[in-house]
């Protein structure tokens, strides 16, 4: 038996930083995925042993069956609840992990790899098998690769643990599961970011399960639909950052002025409510779009203004801004800022010549570009043939 899953990454289109205190932040799937397959072998392969296999990395991993058994005695095999990891299983996956060969400058996967484990013990127990992951999201920038990492493999795990999971027909041989199982993937996957990031929101893995957007405030996920066609530039700066740091700088910043820092978040807040609404509003034709994608511009720079007086820009980012202005267009960092990737809003009736050539430029400076629909689907799975 063997299955295929795959969950998109995400954008932050409005509100982070001030989501922390308090303010409404708008999160957003795109059409980059991490893919996920799943395969159990037969009897005659003969095959004792749990692999992982990290596609574009070149890495594989395993594992004897009767190891895992024997370090792991109490974990597995109950899909149906969610058990929350402990500290003896974290110790035993360690161990696990310990006896991998992993290469220096990966030593970021160790987190990513006991979560593996976790997942895959904690809902098939000790069986043989190998997973496949690739992936179109780069790690590490922002744009949710862990918790698309999660979501794929809980579905890959939990469609295979199963004979009566709940499918809808989709497109090109995916398929959406059913309500009850979206649920149940994702507060697995949370269960797996939590193992990678400790004390993650639930935003990227909930974007990651159920795609289009989401409004976010004070714990309580709103879904929101859209009803128009966003494409984004992301521009990966390749600078690397440090996510709690840059959030507790914001913090700082709030002690020292608090009257202006609440100000900032308030301004923030209605730039969040503001997009949310422009984003489901309906549309007529195509002038609106046009109209639409003015207001959404307009939105993103005063957002980035803002992240910019909260203090969690960088000079990479401000490149990416200076080279995409001068053709018009209106960028805004996502995530956490200090490095990472920059949104830029490729408006409908923009050329494709346009695009390559601010590409171009932004390639030059050493950065790397994807353009990315937002707001689509979210977690599939594909059974046979693939």
């Amino acid at each position: 038996m063997e299955v295929r899953a795959r969950a998109p990454g995400k954008i932050i289109l409005a509100g982070e930083h001030a989501v922390v205190h308090g303010s409404a932040a708008v999160a957003a799937a795109i059409d980059l995925y991490t893919y996920v397959s799943l395969r159990f072998p037969t009897p005659e392969d003969n095959d004792e042993e749990l692999k992982l296999h990290l596609k574009d990395m070149g890495l594989e991993f395993s594992w004897p069956v009767g190891k895992i058994k024997e370090t792991m005695p109490e974990l597995g095999g109950v899909p149906g609840s969610i058990p929350s990891y402990s500290l003896e299983a974290m110790k035993a996956i360690a161990s696990l992990v310990e006896e991998q060969s992993i290469p220096e400058d990966n030593t970021g996967l160790i987190s990513g790899i006991s979560a593996f484990l976790w997942l895959y013990t904690s809902i098939h127990g000790n069986k043989p098998a190998k997973a496949v992951v690739t992936s179109e999201l780069p790690l590490g920038s922002g744009l949710g690769s862990s918790a698309a990492f999660c979501v794929a493999l809980s579905a890959a795990l939990l469609s295979l643990s199963s004979d009566s999971v709940k499918l809808d027909f989709n497109h090109q041989g995916w398929q959406v599961l059913g309500k009850s199982e979206l649920e149940l993937v994702n507060k697995w996957a949370f269960e797996g970011e939590k193992i990678i990031h400790g004390k993650p929101s639930g935003i990227d893995n909930t974007v990651s399960t159920y795609g289009n957007m989401i409004k976010f405030k004070s714990g309580e996920l709103t879904h929101i639909k859209t009803n128009m066609p966003v494409k984004m530039l992301i521009t990966n700066t390749k600078v690397g950052r440090n996510t709690k740091s840059l959030v507790a700088g914001v913090s700082k910043r709030a002690l020292k002025h608090p009257i202006a820092m609440v100000s900032i978040f308030n301004a923030v807040d209605s730039i969040s409510n503001e997009l949310s609404e422009i984003i489901q509003s309906p549309i007529s034709d195509d002038l609106v779009i046009t109209e639409k994608e003015e207001k959404i511009a307009e939105l993103m720079e005063m957002n980035q203004g803002l992240l910019q007086s909260m203090g969690v820009s960088h000079t990479s980012i401000e490149t990416v801004i200076r080279t995409t202005s001068k053709y018009k267009l209106s960028t805004k960092l996502t995530g956490a800022g200090g490095g990472g990737c920059v949104l830029t809003l490729l408006p409908t009736l923009l050329s494709g010549t346009v695009v390559d050539k601010v590409v171009a430029e932004l390639v030059s400076c050493g950065f790397h570009c994807l353009v990315a629909g937002i707001g689509g689907r979210g977690m599939e799975v594909c059974f046979n043939g693939f």
